[in-house]
């Protein structure tokens, strides 16, 4: 693609982000897509060399989705799970056999994996901000998560906020944090990796510190 209509195509994504951000602020985690550092330290975190099924929830205008299709396995599966119809559909024209775009709710994972006859996911990584979501959403995001991961699956999660790493600790333990500058908002990256036989554990998250 050539300098100048790359330039107009991530100016457009940009425009399209913020509108977006406008009308839905509790469901966009940022007011434009993640760089192209932010994108670096999540692929570094999520290890694809080796996944088979890797779920994206909230893909927003596909900069990160393109970075993961990148770097995942030629025969691998992306499954790309986004709850807001003009993100979608600019997921859905993304051409590429191995991507799965799905509008719906993060929260329906384990349903939405089995409706495409997809296994288990190695990686999930997510981009929806917890920070911003009543306790009991967030809680039964997490849990379809967890319950949905592989053994040894890792979970990774970008967030201005570290709310994420409090909400989730009793469900996959302590996180590694990282934190990226170079990206407006700055990003904290969290990441689990799933214990064998680990399940989703009673959480009672309404004490939590928002």
């Amino acid at each position: 693609m050539a300098n100048g209509t790359r330039t107009h195509s991530l100016f457009s994504e940009g425009f399209t982000f913020f509108q977006e951000f406008l009308k839905h602020p509790l469901q966009i985690g940022s007011i434009i897509p993640s760089s192209p550092f932010l994108e670096q330290r999540l692929l570094c975190s999520a290890n694809l060399d080796s996944a088979h099924t890797v779920v994206e929830l909230g893909s927003g205008t596909g900069g990160t989705t393109h970075a993961i299709l990148r770097a995942m396995p030629t025969d691998a599966r992306l499954l790309s799970i986004e709850i807001n119809p003009q993100f979608h559909r600019l997921i859905g024209s993304i051409n590429d056999a191995r991507l799965i775009p799905h509008l719906g709710d993060a929260g329906d994972l384990p349903a939405i994996l089995s409706r495409y006859g997809l296994s288990a996911p190695d990686v999930v990584i997510s981009g929806i901000p917890f920070s911003t979501m009543h306790h009991r959403t967030a809680e039964r995001i997490l849990r379809a998560i967890t319950s949905s991961l592989s053994n040894q699956g890792r979970f990774v999660a970008y967030q201005v906020s570290s709310r994420i790493g409090e909400l989730c600790a009793p469900m996959l333990g302590p996180p590694r944090m990282e934190l990226e500058l170079r990206n407006i908002p700055p990003m904290r990256i969290f990441c689990w990796q799933k214990r064998v036989n680990q399940t989703a554990t009673t959480l009672n998250v309404s004490d939590a510190r928002l």
